[in-house]
């Protein structure tokens, strides 16, 4: 008589242990792709903190553009030559909050100012190209600020924040 577990040839019984092993398998897969896929965070978080990137080419010499960033309004002013120059002009005693125009701005890149566009008093959304200095005025409790986003006049303490943000190409910023 010949012992059934030394065959050298599968049986019926060996296929049905390795296709149900391998459904087993690709069934646990399948299983587990949902489980680790709900582990990541969602779209609206991911882009709420993402870096952002702004293509500076159609923003003509003297146009101020407004676009968000982690939810806050962010302004990006494309200034003439004329308004760089008039900035880099101002004496820092005359600044509530001194700061030269040249740490606003990127070496190179001057005529790109881009600033977070929240009054610094309380929080309101100043209107650009208004006021007495040509920048931004705050019509909720008359702070003004310059064309380089300095406090000039008014309530607020402190000048337009700068967010983080480097270029990527002459004409392309990352925010963020």
């Amino acid at each position: 008589m010949t012992n059934p577990s030394l065959r050298s040839e599968p049986t019926r019984r060996d296929f049905l242990y390795i296709a149900t092993g391998a459904v087993g398998a690709i069934g646990g897969a399948f299983a587990l792709v949902p489980l680790i896929a709900q582990m990541n965070p969602d779209a609206s978080t991911i882009a709420a903190g993402a870096p952002i990137e702004v293509d500076l080419t159609p923003i003509s010499e003297g146009q101020v553009i407004k676009v968000t960033w982690r939810g806050k309004p962010i302004f990006i002013s494309h200034r003439t030559k004329q308004e760089v120059e008039q900035a880099q002009s101002v004496k820092l005693s005359q600044l509530p909050d001194p700061q030269t125009d040249q740490e606003r701005t990127k070496p190179g890149h001057e005529q790109w100012l881009v600033v977070i566009g929240i009054c610094t008093h309380l929080g309101c959304i100043p209107i650009a190209k208004s006021g007495d200095y040509g920048g931004w005025f705050c019509p909720c409790h008359g702070s003004q600020y310059d064309d380089s986003g300095r406090i000039r006049q008014g309530p607020a303490p402190a000048n337009l924040p700068l967010p983080p943000y480097r270029f990527v190409s002459d004409s392309k910023i990352e925010i963020g």
